[in-house]
């Protein structure tokens, strides 16, 4: 079944799983975005009805927590580190080469749906700072010129 354009017979399947279930809406939640890539407002008002809550509810639960995402990602997720290593590697003129090279910020997706960039506490590789990741692919030792030849290389890889 398709309701504005989103296809809900997965999502019925989820909830005729987790429906009697008590507790169910955040593993129905996180199943729900792993099917989706994020939680469009339809799924969620699919998911209230079909729990007997409040569209509310169950949007102050999602919002509540950091893991849900209420807009699709792009292709490519580029996860970039802010732990105090990355900081004082200079991890800043990244940002700024991503807002110059993407025009984005963190939390923002391309246009084109390519690229979404995240800004994390930590990736655990301070020996490689300033770091990246793209997907599972870590990127260390960052500087403008390196940053912009990754992102070229992925575009490349799209014929953009």
């Amino acid at each position: 079944m398709q309701k504005k354009g989103i296809d809900l017979t997965v999502l019925n399947q989820l909830i005729g799983e987790y429906k009697d279930n008590k507790g169910a809406l955040i593993p129905l939640l996180q199943k729900a975005q792993e099917h989706y890539g994020y939680l469009p407002e339809l799924v969620m008002s699919e998911v209230a009805k079909a729990l007997n809550m409040s569209s509310a509810d169950v949007y102050g639960v999602a919002t509540f927590y950091k893991q849900f995402r209420f807009n699709p990602m792009g292709k490519y997720v580029i996860k970039v580190c802010h732990g105090t290593a990355c900081h004082v590697a200079g991890v800043n003129i990244l940002d700024t080469m991503f807002d110059q090279v993407l025009k984005i910020k963190a939390g923002e997706t391309t246009e084109d749906g390519l690229f979404t960039i995240l800004s994390v506490a930590c990736l655990g590789c301070c020996s490689l700072a300033p770091v990246i990741m793209i997907n599972d692919e870590t990127y260390g030792h960052l500087n403008t010129d390196k940053l912009v030849k990754i992102i070229d290389s992925y575009r490349a890889k799209e014929g953009k």
